[in-house]
């Protein structure tokens, strides 16, 4: 697995475990879904997602070089 995989796997995992709280608990759980869109939409424009660097201390390699 490639840290881009292993950020889409986080992605979706939390997307979709705040969907499920949402309808289990509470619609606050929203927030989360909001917190992982945003942090995806600035990542966008300044390359930087603290999960990339979690991944790529788990020892996930890069399938393409970062942009400098």
């Amino acid at each position: 697995m490639t840290v881009e995989r292993g950020l889409r796997l986080i992605a979706g995992v939390v997307v979709t475990t705040s969907g499920l709280l949402v309808w289990l608990h509470s619609e606050y759980w929203f927030l989360l879904t909001l917190f992982a869109g945003l942090n995806l939409f600035q990542s966008a424009f300044t390359n930087w997602c603290p999960p990339v660097w979690l991944l790529q201390k788990l020892g996930l390699k890069r399938c393409v070089a970062p942009e400098a």
